[in-house]
């Protein structure tokens, strides 16, 4: 009766996980990819509207950083737009010279160092985790200024509920929240672009006096303080209007997942998002500067300035206008949840890249059912929901950690292409012209991230300092047991080395498959699959006939890139197989092969054990874990322990399996 309850709870939760989070997918069925695959509009939405709905506090934070020094408004909205444009230009090169995806992550590791790229991977990934925290956060401010005050309190608990949505969307597929919120992000920037044409054009007959106002102003100013101060003021402003240029490394993590040709795609997404950003974050600081803003409690400071020009439009306080802000500001939160998955979406592929080098668990790199990096989602979500715990969903607290990291990530990425142009400067014609672009975006945001480390440090930039720090140390540890146990393989390879059978033509004995059979279940390691085949034959020298060999190609997010990775994979297993199938016609042994492909490793061999059963009857199932002398709980969770879980799902349908140790 309890084996019966168990499985009906099983089956409940399958069934349960399947409406959430949606069918298998398969991974290997032509057109999946490309069905997946953005073109550079829902690229532009779903990876460029990180940057597009930075406008919601970027300017804001950078505007009220000035204080009653409103006049140096001008300069920040000319800086700001200069600066998106700068930056996305310097990041078109990486989208050229990475096509496959991977941005700051891959520059940095490619260009400067693998440990240049652990530190920009480590600021990335607690970056993305912020970006999902400041997006939500924002988006559910921008919905609560059309509240009283006293609602204020629920903030938190609502930013939580929308987090654990998206993280499900996201779960489901690449394209499911994208399709779900273009809607949105079409209204917001509709809405938000009409209100700041007509709230300059309002103010058409000022704006040839604004610059002579602006300078003599400033003139004014630096003759009280001193242009030192000014500067200083100024550069302040614009360190912290920094979370306005974010998104841009979304597009170059995320070139993989763009339509082909992707780098056409790319520079397609990047136009869109700097033109975009750039004209909604500065006309909203000439908004703050004509329409004489000030900050109101309870509201965005782009509420208030929406809220005065509707009033000027169809009158103060009517329910018209009031009724056209609700809808305007539920387009700004709506454009922020649609940023907030980019975090979700580039997050991951941090993760899985850095899964490949080694830096993370492996884990990180496999692909659920729905192809979809599930771990890394997973980690994303909860990130993000304790850190809006911990700042209590503060944006101005938020924005601080979050800037520090962008820049951190912008100054590597572009200071690797500083190097690898200055390395090209005598065999590449536009070398030169390359480097200076570089090295200019790179002295703007080395300028911005040291400004807003020595502005802020003290109020909260410490945080994500120490979070990135630890980040950084744990990969390294990671790292190290990872390369101790793949040096620890190699030498085990090494041993087998003699088995590896030679090349002449032996005719294959005759099989007979009602005979017992040994099924041996081999992964990457050539040499652990041996110690397993060898142990068997030692143990059991006469009892087995027949010897299967059947393999899992793991479908993981490094394999489904391209078409000619997965023929890869393809190849290497079937390669793999057809080496123990050698070793075994060698000497006289019956052997046969199975092999299949996908991300999830436990079904795909579930599968593999019904095929294997239905031919060989009389069969008994081996494979091999590692056994470490210092193994503890750390250690366990770097490997996968596929073996065991395989093990103990075959032992309850009264299917023998056994596990031979291999001692590392």
């Amino acid at each position: 009766m309890r084996d019966k309850d168990h499985g009906a709870i099983r089956m409940f939760g399958k069934k349960l996980a399947a409406w959430v989070v949606g069918h298998p997918r398969d991974a290997l069925a032509p057109g999946v990819r490309h069905h997946m695959a953005l073109a550079a509009f829902v690229a532009w939405v779903g990876l460029g509207a990180d940057g597009l709905s930075s406008a919601n506090y970027g300017p804001e934070e950078a505007f009220l950083a000035l204080g009653g020094n409103t006049h140096l408004a001008v300069y920040l909205a000319l800086a700001t737009a200069l600066t998106v444009f700068l930056i996305s230009l310097g990041y078109n090169q990486v989208i050229e010279l990475f096509p496959s995806g991977g941005g700051g992550y891959k520059v940095a590791t490619t260009l400067i160092g693998p440990h240049a790229g652990l530190v920009s991977g480590a600021a990335l990934i607690v970056d993305y985790a912020l970006t999902i925290a400041i997006s939500v956060a924002s988006g559910v401010d921008a919905l609560f200024s059309l509240l009283p005050l006293e609602f204020q309190g629920l903030k938190l608990g609502v930013e939580v509920a929308i987090t654990l949505v998206l993280m499900v969307l996201n779960l489901r597929g690449v394209k499911e929240p994208l399709h779900l919120l273009v809607p949105i992000f079409i209204g917001f920037v509709l809405t938000h672009g009409a209100l700041i044409i007509y709230g300059i054009a309002y103010h058409a007959p000022m704006i040839p006096d604004i610059a002579p106002a602006t300078w003599h102003e400033t003139q004014h100013f630096a003759g009280q303080v001193g242009w030192f101060s000014v500067i200083a003021v100024l550069l302040k402003a614009y360190s912290l209007g920094g979370g306005t240029y974010t998104g841009i490394e979304a597009v170059s993590n995320n070139v993989n997942i763009l339509k082909e040709p992707r780098v056409r795609t790319g520079r397609w997404t990047m136009v869109y998002m700097a033109l975009s950003l750039s004209f909604m974050a500065g006309g909203l600081i000439i908004l703050y500067v004509l329409w004489e803003v000030r900050a109101v409690e309870g509201q965005t400071l782009n509420a208030v300035v929406f809220n005065t020009i509707l009033g000027t439009i169809f009158g103060a306080g009517s329910t018209l206008s009031h009724s056209i802000l609700t809808l305007v500001l539920v387009f700004a939160a709506g454009i922020l949840f649609v940023a907030s998955n980019t975090g979700f979406l580039g997050g991951p592929a941090v993760l899985a890249n850095m899964a490949v080098d080694r830096w993370v668990p492996h884990q990180f790199s496999q692909l659920s059912n729905r192809l979809v990096t599930q771990n890394g989602v997973l980690v994303m979500a909860v990130a993000a929901i304790v850190t809006l715990l911990i700042t209590h969903g503060d944006v101005d607290v938020l924005v601080v950690l979050y800037s520090i990291n962008v820049f951190v990530t912008f100054t590597l990425c572009l200071y690797g292409l500083c190097v690898h142009w200055w390395g090209e400067r005598k065999q590449h014609p536009n070398a030169l012209g390359h480097l200076v672009l570089a090295a200019l975006a790179c002295f703007v945001t080395g300028s911005i991230l040291i400004v807003t480390l020595f502005a802020k440090f003290t109020e909260g930039g410490w945080l994500t300092v120490c979070v990135t720090s630890c980040v950084v140390a744990l990969g390294i540890a990671i790292r190290r047991h990872y390369s101790r146990t793949s040096q620890q393989l190699a030498k085990v390879d090494a041993l087998f080395a003699t088995a590896v059978p030679s090349q002449r033509d032996v005719p294959e004995p005759e099989m007979d498959k009602n005979q017992p059979t040994a099924v041996f279940m081999i992964g990457r390691s050539l040499g652990a699959g041996m110690h397993t085949l060898l142990s068997l034959r030692k143990l059991f020298p006469q009892q087995f006939r027949n010897f299967v060999f059947v393999s899992v190609g793991e479908v993981d997010s490094e394999s489904f890139r391209g078409d000619a990775r997965l023929h890869e994979l393809q190849a290497e297993v079937s390669a793999t197989l057809e080496h123990f199938a050698s070793y075994c016609r060698q000497r006289g042994l019956s052997s046969a092969t199975f092999e299949s492909f996908g991300p999830d490793i436990i079904f795909e061999i579930n599968k593999l054990v019904d095929q294997v059963l239905a031919e060989f009857p009389n069969s008994v199932f081996f494979s091999s874990t590692l056994i470490f002398d210092d193994e503890n709980w750390a250690i366990r969770q770097l490997h996968n322990g596929t073996a065991l879980t395989i093990q103990q799902r075959l032992h309850r349908r009264g299917i023998p399996m056994v596990i031979l140790p291999m001692n590392l």
